[in-house]
């Protein structure tokens, strides 16, 4: 039993150290490697590009890239789609779009090792791409039990979409249910 446990160490240090010198960090992320505060197994990779959170975080949440597929932010961030952006004009110039869409692709759900990523991108590999995170079925299945009052009856949160309202580490990538505090609702 002993010369078992040695032998399949020994392989796994092997193809550790083969994934590690071909500087290949997915066998890492796999792994669960990461920081106490994103841990890849929590929920999804925090925002961490500053042009990203200057640029949409100035009139909305800005949602983590982990929160949609790549084919979603490729409909949503061109020139078009920002300038119907729900309703609003959200142009950027051209470089800033690059940017922007260079890091949110090189983020989206289906390039990510975190575990609310992951199945944001199961539930969204067939069918149209969704142009919202609250078209996501994983997302209207978490939130299918809270009331509506508690949403859009409420004046401090209005929507799905304003996931920072109810979230409190929101902000961070963490979207576990002890984390969610209702506004006007302290004991739901």
């Amino acid at each position: 039993m002993r010369k078992l446990f040695i032998l399949t160490a020994l392989l796994f240090a092997v193809l550790a150290m083969r994934s590690a010198s071909a500087g290949d960090d997915k066998f890492w992320m796999w792994l669960g490697g990461g920081t106490l505060d994103g841990w890849k197994g929590i929920g999804v990779q925090p925002v961490k590009n500053q042009q990203y959170l200057d640029e949409c975080g100035a009139c909305h949440f800005a949602y983590q890239p982990g929160l949609l597929p790549a084919k979603s932010w490729e409909l949503l961030l061109t020139p078009a789609g920002l300038h119907n952006h729900f309703g609003e004009v959200a142009d950027l110039d051209k470089d800033t779009l690059q940017a922007i869409r260079k890091y949110v692709l090189a983020n989206s759900s289906d390039k990510s090792y975190y575990k609310i990523s992951r199945k944001i991108n199961v539930a969204t590999v067939d069918g149209p791409p969704p142009l919202r995170i609250t078209q996501v079925r994983y997302i209207r299945r978490k939130h299918h039990g809270i009331p509506e009052k508690m949403i859009k009856g409420n004046k401090d949160v209005g929507s799905l979409s304003n996931c920072n309202a109810c979230h409190t580490k929101a902000d961070k990538g963490i979207f576990k249910e002890d984390t969610v505090s209702i506004p006007n609702y302290p004991n739901y």
